[in-house]
């Protein structure tokens, strides 16, 4: 997933009676009267964050007024977070977790931590109390992947439902607050860039292009306009939509993007071209908290790196023995990935019949990894799933694939995204375990299970998420399709497979390296093309992505390397009572726990199957 960015990463999984945890004992005061806390934490979360109560199907009943709502990114907004998780922190001081059952003190150990990261983020101007929550690092409010632009067109096209003129009002309310929104950012570009604070002018060009083409383009052929137009239409709801959306890009929307293009330009002519945020003030405290956010782990940014280092090393060495019984000898590994990578033979055409041809492949390979899942899972969910091209007036700095989770009430399927600015970003043999990442038996299957039993699970689980394990378990998928047998007649798929894992093992070197130990952009480009074989084009892509979500891409090995040991113990704890399955199904269910804390998930699976 890649990612990232958007908010409120809607990933943590809650925890309920089938195999994982059974979240609360209705016995037990102390977890009744903790369940009423998680519940109000939710519908607290949910008036902060008025976007993810929609994207989680939510903006209805008694919640109908969130709908024509936007996030509030000024510093009131940011006031209002610090508030909120200071007042989590002391209400949940006011349970007595020795009196909860042993899955609710799990349960209050992932909120704590979700807070205590939070408080933490308070004391760096770039930080933010959100980040506890959505799990992720935004240093500056509008980069080649953040922001309202970036954001706000999209979710009001796939995310925002209109089924009468109700949800038509709600949308032309949102599309008026996305002026506001744009201001709030410009306010915040100024203020930072009076204190040195700003994007690296690498960034500053791709994003400031974006800003400049998106205002280049008519009102009338805004999605922003072009979307209640062409449903209302299609629905028979009437009202002049057409025109009121029109007026507010023109009237409103427009003048609030010309303001922001103009304030970004002035602080971009400062800007350098260090990437790392070492640069920025208290900047090396500041990644440490990156990268405890990222991972949920007290490692360092050294030891980080080593692991990288090592990893890297290893997968390499499975990679060239698969290569030499392809009769591919000469060069280094990464040479001879780089140069499969240059075959135009390993691509699709770089054209519109090229990228229907990629999704259908991509739709192929779910079909198939469907008909594995028995033997993944004991869980039988549905995972309706959508493969849809990144939008293209936001291609050029969006991330290579990405996952929007599925609506709680069932009214939108899940979204996996993929970067099609360029099929040549995509080789034939990497699709396949992309699609795995993304999709089955990854993030879509993530988000089905809180989905599908939804009427079970406390919500503040939908509105947490850690890191390191959503995309760990997501790399973990990766490889149990490797270890169904999806790639045993395909080598160059499970070589596409291995350096997926093997680019993993490198973010954990680029990572650190630019933030920690003051790599350039273009030392980290070359570490990346010279030892995993990828293109230039996409590698610098995810450079550029690690240097403004700081800490976020090393999460996808650590957690997997941490799912990793705690099969390997339960399997030893087990013996023959350990079941695959049973033990992916544990993880799926287990609310999504950072990974400091997943031991003692573990434990408790060990436990129940040693008692069955």
């Amino acid at each position: 997933m890649t990612y990232t960015r958007r908010d409120f990463l809607l990933a943590t999984l809650a925890a309920t009676a089938a195999p994982g945890l059974a979240f609360a004992d209705t016995t037990n005061p102390a977890d009744a009267k903790f369940t009423k806390l998680l519940d109000d934490i939710a519908e607290e979360a949910l008036h902060l964050s008025p976007t993810s109560a929609t994207g989680l199907g939510l903006d209805k009943g008694e919640r109908a007024a969130l709908k024509s709502q936007l996030e509030d990114v000024s510093p009131a907004g940011d006031a209002a977070w610090e508030a909120e998780v200071k007042s989590i922190q002391t209400r949940l001081r006011a349970i007595d977790r020795q009196a909860l059952s042993a899955d609710a003190q799990i349960r209050y150990d992932t909120v704590a931590y979700a807070a205590e990261s939070g408080i933490a983020g308070l004391r760096f101007p770039f930080g933010g109390a959100a980040a506890g929550f959505n799990g992720g690092t935004a240093p500056f409010p509008v980069t080649q992947q953040d922001g309202a632009l970036t954001r706000i067109p999209e979710f009001l096209d796939s995310q925002h439902a209109i089924a009468n003129a109700a949800d038509a009002e709600a949308y032309i309310e949102r599309l008026a607050a996305m002026a506001r929104v744009l201001d709030q950012e410009t306010a915040r570009i100024a203020e930072q860039a009076a204190k040195g604070i700003m994007p690296p002018d690498f960034i500053c060009r791709t994003a400031l292009g974006q800003l400049q083409d998106f205002r280049k383009t008519a009102a009338d052929q805004q999605k922003l306009v072009t979307s209640i137009t062409g449903r209302t239409q299609k629905q028979n709801i009437a009202g002049d939509w057409h025109a009121r959306a029109l007026k507010l890009v023109e009237g409103s929307v427009y003048p609030a993007l010309e303001r922001q293009i103009a304030a970004f330009s002035k602080a971009a002519a400062k800007a350098t071209n260090v990437a790392g945020v070492h640069r920025l003030p208290d900047g090396a405290a500041y990644y440490e908290w990156a990268l405890r956010l990222g991972t949920s782990t007290t490692r360092g940014a050294k030891e980080i790196h080593a692991i990288g280092l090592e990893q890297n090393k290893q997968l390499q060495a499975r990679i060239d023995a698969i290569l030499k019984k392809q009769g591919i000898t000469q060069g280094t590994v990464g040479q001879r990935l780089l140069a499969l990578s240059k075959d135009p033979q390993r691509f699709y055409a770089d054209n519109d019949k090229g990228r229907e041809e990629l999704i259908a492949y991509c739709n192929e390979r779910v079909d198939a990894v469907r008909k594995l899942m028995p033997q993944i899972s004991h869980l039988d969910l549905k995972v309706p799933l959508q493969i849809k091209r990144v939008p293209t007036d936001i291609e050029a700095g969006a991330p290579l694939g990405y996952m929007n989770f599925a609506s709680l009430d069932g009214s939108r399927p899940a979204i996996y995204y993929i970067n099609l600015k360029s099929t040549t970003l995509w080789p034939k043999s990497e699709i396949a375990t992309l699609t795995a990442h993304e999709g089955l038996p990854g993030h879509a299957w993530q988000g089905a299970y809180l989905a599908e039993h939804h009427g079970e699970l406390p919500l503040i689980s939908s509105l947490i998420g850690f890191n390191a394990f959503v995309e760990g378990w997501a790399l973990y998928a990766e490889q149990l399709v490797d270890e169904f047998g999806l790639y045993a007649n395909d080598p160059f798929s499970q070589i596409g497979y291995l350096q997926a894992q093997q680019f993993r093992a490198c973010r954990l070197v680029v990572d650190t390296g630019m933030h920690a130990m003051k790599w350039t952009r273009e030392q980290a480009i070359r570490f990346l093309v010279e030892n995993t074989g990828r293109g230039q084009q996409a590698m610098t892509s995810e450079i550029d992505r690690y240097t403004v979500s700081p800490g976020q891409a090393c999460g996808y090995k650590m957690g997997h390397n941490e799912i990793l040991r705690q099969r390997e113990r339960a399997k030893a704890a087990l013996g023959g009572k350990f079941d695959l399955p049973g033990f992916n199904d544990a993880l799926v269910s287990s609310c999504g726990v950072p990974l400091t804390v997943l031991p003692t998930v573990i434990d408790r699976y060990i436990a129940k199957q040693q008692k069955a």
